[in-house]
């Protein structure tokens, strides 16, 4: 019986439409659906996970939003003053300055400084300024700052801006900054646009719950980082990130490039190989303008082997050894604080000017205060997250890293990129439209390195403010 309907039915239309008319309508048809799908802007998928111990459990998840504040442990500050007390130090070479990583003898000086001087309790103080919370998504306890703007004109609305750190840094670096992007007027800025700032911890980072298995990577922190923004009662927002926070903002683009009204980025990734890449090497320093260069990016981009293949393999060290062995490297970070603070301070010194490692004491209070320094280490201390913060590079440095969506799928958002002269790797512009597809503004800043906020923070708040004025107006 169904045979003979469809029999009946390819009949009649083969009647009305003859073999002839068939082909140029199948013809326009497909490229009909060729022109959509190239206007279909790609995203990646967003999936789902949970990270908590064991099975997910199978009630509902609880959605509350609980304040948390940062205590002092008399128990820990003890265990810590006992262990730097034992600290074995390292004799430097004659004239090594910090060639050879953190030299000895200022490491001796800071554990001195933080056993007899640094007072803990008070920096717990400062940090507990902002309101702090916590929130569980996926099994795992997060936290973030979430920092509304004390005073707002009649009529003003506050622009939420998700920000987000990197490695070796934390929520803490953010706190210069914040109070100049919510209070702008107070502090000299464009007082029209106000922020209402959230920073959370990268999970496995600082005051956030470490995952309990395996595989969590960029995509599934943007993942945690979007549900906490709906949770929060944002479904649109902006995006500023560096570091690992550059990369996970961006993966948050890609995945879910309706709610981000802009992204902002002080380090962009840039893709290597490929011809277009090729050709800036070879013909950017004596042919800039045939491949796109500016004279400021000749001047960061060159002499190519010193400052991309020789500096790279001279101060990415840490990575491979995190994106292979973390557990290794973290069980010594883990038990020693002398260690811990060698090992996340040399990235304040070289990361901040990489000339400060001419320098008998790396360079580290040109730019940061010695209470600053160690109340971001502390954070690491206290919470035990070196070792987990350090699996972040092995979860995302993997065999599919440079086939994997992320790294195939365009940023198609709004785009502003502040490019700090000492961050470790310069990407012009030319070669960030590689990813990110709609390059609003792009800054060549003054001065400053790879912790943006933390070293300039009027340099990178004016540049976000100016970059958001831009798309707003629009």
């Amino acid at each position: 019986m169904w045979r003979q309907v469809l029999e009946s039915s390819r009949s009649a239309f083969n009647d009305h439409w003859p073999h002839s008319a068939l082909v140029p309508v199948g013809v326009g048809g497909a490229v009909l659906c060729w022109l959509l799908c190239r206007r279909r802007k790609r995203t990646i998928d967003m999936g789902d996970g949970w990270w908590g111990a064991g099975v997910k459990p199978q009630k509902t998840e609880d959605t509350s939003v609980r304040p948390f504040r940062i205590e002092v442990s008399e128990d820990d500050i003890k265990d810590l003053h006992e262990r730097l007390d034992r600290t074995r130090y390292v004799t430097p070479l004659e004239d090594s300055q910090f060639h050879y990583g953190f030299r000895g003898t200022e490491l001796q000086k800071i554990v001195s400084y933080w056993r007899n001087t640094f007072d803990w309790g008070k920096q717990v103080e400062t940090i507990n300024r902002y309101p702090h919370y916590k929130t569980n998504i996926e099994g795992l306890d997060v936290h973030f700052l979430h920092v509304k703007p004390p005073h707002l004109q009649p009529g003003q609305k506050a622009v939420p801006l998700l920000m987000v750190h990197g490695w070796p840094g934390s929520v803490y670096e953010f706190y210069r900054i914040i109070p100049l992007l919510t209070e702008p007027g107070k502090h000299g800025l464009d007082p029209s646009v106000t922020f209402e700032v959230i920073c959370p911890s990268i999970p496995g980072y600082g005051f956030s719950e470490a995952p309990h298995k395996k595989g969590f990577n960029t995509i599934a922190a943007a993942r945690v980082f979007y549900k906490l923004m709906l949770r929060l009662g944002f479904s649109e927002f902006y995006l500023q990130g560096g570091d690992w926070g550059s990369l996970i903002t961006s993966v948050l683009s890609q995945m879910k490039p309706q709610s981000v009204k802009g992204l902002h980025l002080n380090m962009v990734p840039m893709r290597m190989g490929g011809l277009k890449t090729l050709l800036c090497v070879l013909l950017g320093r004596h042919l800039p303008w045939l491949v796109g260069f500016t004279r400021e990016d000749v001047r960061r981009f060159f002499p190519y082997l010193e400052k991309w293949v020789y500096t790279v393999i001279r101060e990415t060290g840490f990575l491979h050894i995190q994106a292979t062995k973390p557990d290794t490297i973290g069980s010594a970070l883990n038990d020693s604080p002398a260690g811990l603070a060698a090992y996340i301070l040399k990235k304040f010194s070289t990361c901040t000017d990489p000339d400060f490692i001419q320098l008998e004491d790396g360079g580290l209070q040109r730019k940061f205060s010695m209470d600053d320094l160690l109340t971001n280490v502390m954070i690491y201390w206290v919470t035990g997250s070196s070792t987990s913060s350090a699996r972040f590079y092995k979860e995302n440095f993997t065999r599919e890293f440079q086939t994997s969506p992320t790294a195939r799928t365009p940023v198609y958002v709004p785009t502003g990129i502040a490019a700090f002269p000492y961050e470790l790797t310069h990407t012009p512009r030319v070669l960030a439209k590689d990813i990110y597809k709609n390059i609003v503004t792009y800054t060549y800043m003054p001065r400053g390195g790879h912790f943006a906020a933390f070293e300039e923070p009027e340099l990178l708040a004016r540049d976000v403010q100016n970059f958001v004025l831009k798309l707003e107006k629009n």
